[in-house]
């Protein structure tokens, strides 16, 4: 079995967290009610915009776009964790594992762009008030939620590609999903073809859109600080809260999966850091920005 391609073999084994066979079951609850609470709150979110026509802004349309990416990646990976909980088998087919691989990083990428678009949006509506309607017109949001979507499919499929074809030597995946960097750890050897690929995609999708919503938050809080009432720049502030919580959690967790030292964190943290980041955040999102908002 040494050195052969991962697309030999028929299926993969999940080893999850069998070694924590009485947390499983904890797991099992812990996960289910998350995932129930995150396809309520998600679908409750979009069907609300696009019912009420006073939510047919561009802030809610790129937060039914979010909603639908939380869906679509909880969807990937926490059915098989669930299934796998109680399975003592915890098997995964090949094309099951490509799809789950590839749905996680292109619903994970194109939320990082999207999430630095939602940033431009907030920037425009308290520095440019007068003049927001002219500038994220319709058109003007489809386009940049299409720029988000085809960036984050795209790079998902550069990256998902190159992964699969890499020569893996055995079929014992040590995580819950088939998570890329859990997989590329199976390599017969390393190759620098993929690791430039990914560390390109993770700067490009990570630190670039970070900086770009820490410099679009810099304006924000400026003109917020200009405010003379003390309620308009707690009203400046409420817009932007919600948004920022998000940015925080998402980008704190990804950052800490993807451009860390390979060292410097036990697999078993990285589970934990996957299973918040896929399951806790998505669940969050909705009840974060439906708190103390009026609309």
């Amino acid at each position: 079995m040494h050195g052969e391609n991962f697309t030999r073999w028929s299926f993969s084994f999940l080893e999850g967290f069998s070694r924590y066979p009485r947390l499983e079951i904890v797991l099992f609850v812990f996960s289910l009610v998350m995932y129930v609470i995150t396809l309520l709150g998600n679908s409750s979110l979009i069907s609300i915009t696009l019912l009420d026509s006073r939510l047919q802004t561009p802030m809610y349309v790129f937060l039914g776009n979010l909603s639908f990416m939380d869906i679509c990646y909880t969807s990937a990976s926490i059915p098989t964790l669930l299934v796998n909980l109680l399975s003592s088998r915890k098997t995964i087919i090949f094309s099951g594992c490509a799809v789950q691989m590839y749905l996680a990083l292109a619903m994970g990428s194109t939320e990082c762009v999207l999430l630095a678009v939602m940033a431009y949006d907030r920037y425009v509506a308290i520095c440019n008030p007068l003049r927001y309607s002219i500038i994220m017109n319709r058109q003007v949001c489809l386009q940049m939620a299409t720029v988000s979507w085809v960036t984050g499919c795209l790079t998902a499929l550069l990256e998902t590609t190159f992964a699969l074809q890499t020569p893996l030597c055995g079929n014992l995946i040590d995580h819950f999903t088939c998570e890329i960097l859990a997989v590329l750890k199976l390599a017969c050897t390393s190759s620098l073809l993929v690791d430039v690929i990914m560390l390109v995609v993770s700067i490009l999708l990570l630190p670039i859109p970070m900086l770009l919503i820490c410099i679009s938050y810099v304006f924000i809080l400026s003109t917020i600080l200009r405010i003379s009432s003390a309620e308009g720049r707690h009203k400046a502030f409420s817009t932007c809260g919600a948004h920022l919580t998000v940015v925080i959690l998402y980008y704190g967790a990804a950052l800490s999966m993807y451009l860390k030292p390979s060292s410097s964190n036990s697999q078993e943290i990285d589970k934990i850091i996957t299973l918040l980041y896929g399951v806790l955040t998505p669940m969050l999102n909705p009840i974060i920005y439906s708190l103390r908002n009026k609309e």
